[in-house]
């Protein structure tokens, strides 16, 4: 599996396909995807987890299904910046997943983006705790995706 710094992403997929984000929980796997041009992400699915092989064998269907060349998974650093045990188990998951299905992967600082998230449901859009429940790690992995593509813009 490359992984790539994001800034080279870019270069090493073929044009108008698009990207995935991931936000890897505990107990979810929070499911974005862009558009061709990697303008806008959207989320997609949330996965609720089972076992790893039935959670890749659901992404990797997603991935094929929307012709998918990369992969932005959101990399939980600690608040110094420094990997801790969620960091190296998300590097783990994107090395398993690789041997499934070969796929270009990035990392993003995903620090406080739940936490955004989160603010942004309840004070723009009112939701209650259990609809919020329901989105946020869908919406937390286009949090992640869109923060990549904007990066890559500026």
């Amino acid at each position: 599996m490359p992984v790539f710094d994001l800034t080279d992403l870019p270069a090493a997929c073929p044009p108008d396909t698009p990207w995935m984000g991931l936000d890897l929980g505990e107990n979810t796997i929070g499911v974005a995807v862009s558009d061709t041009s990697r303008m806008i992400a959207s989320p997609l699915q949330l996965i609720r987890k089972v076992k790893f092989s039935q959670d890749a064998e659901h992404l990797v269907k997603l991935m094929n299904g929307r012709n998918v060349s990369a992969l932005v998974i959101g990399l939980p650093l600690n608040m110094d910046g420094s990997e801790g045990p969620r960091a190296q188990s998300c590097r783990a998951f994107a090395r398993n997943l690789e041997r499934l299905r070969p796929v270009n992967v990035a990392f993003q600082d995903e620090r406080l983006s739940t936490t955004a998230v989160e603010r942004f449901l309840i004070d723009e859009l009112d939701l209650s705790r259990k609809r919020r429940a329901d989105v946020v790690d869908r919406t937390a992995a286009a949090w992640i995706l869109q923060g990549a593509l904007d990066r890559l813009r500026l």
